[in-house]
């Protein structure tokens, strides 16, 4: 079952890169406290992840800090080393959104967004969705029908629902 609006974000343990290498965070701890936006995608260097979601968030950065969102969090079923890359290469680190890897898919599946497309090589992958939580409690969720879309998990469409 998919996460809903009013429930509250499990306590998983995400990866980042930190200045002595990959470093853990837990999501619970990570969101206590805050008003934070999170999008999932099914993967890094993926075609509609870098050509519209990522650039999506990094359009509206400016829109959710005048929102009083504290960060904005990519998250996608690769490592730390990878999403590294990918924030960097697409801007989007820059531009200030945090990269974290669900390396195990943790996250992923404790949310009910996992889905699997053995002909890409895609398993355990995360389905496309965004999402703001205050104080890790769900707020507003849009997710996608099919992960080739992204127009409700876009960085507009969710600003313009918060």
């Amino acid at each position: 079952m998919s996460i809903s609006v009013g429930d509250t974000l499990p306590d998983a343990t995400l990866l980042r890169m930190g200045s002595e290498g990959p470093e853990q965070v837990q999501m619970s701890s990570f969101t206590k406290g805050r008003k934070v936006v999170i999008f999932g995608l099914p993967g890094a260097y993926t075609g509609v992840c870098t050509s519209a979601h990522v650039p999506s968030f990094m359009r509206t950065k400016g829109d959710f800090d005048a929102k009083g969102v504290d960060e904005i969090i990519c998250v996608a079923v690769n490592d730390p080393f990878v999403m590294q890359a990918w924030g960097d290469s697409t801007g989007g680190a820059e531009a200030g959104i945090t990269f974290l890897g669900d390396a195990a898919s943790e996250f992923t599946k404790a949310i009910g967004m996992d889905f699997d497309a053995p002909p890409v090589g895609f398993h355990g992958r995360s389905k496309r969705y965004a999402m703001m939580a205050e104080d890790g409690v769900v707020k507003v969720i849009q997710a996608e029908e099919s992960p080739g879309e992204c127009d409700i998990s876009g960085g507009e469409a969710l600003r313009d629902a918060i």
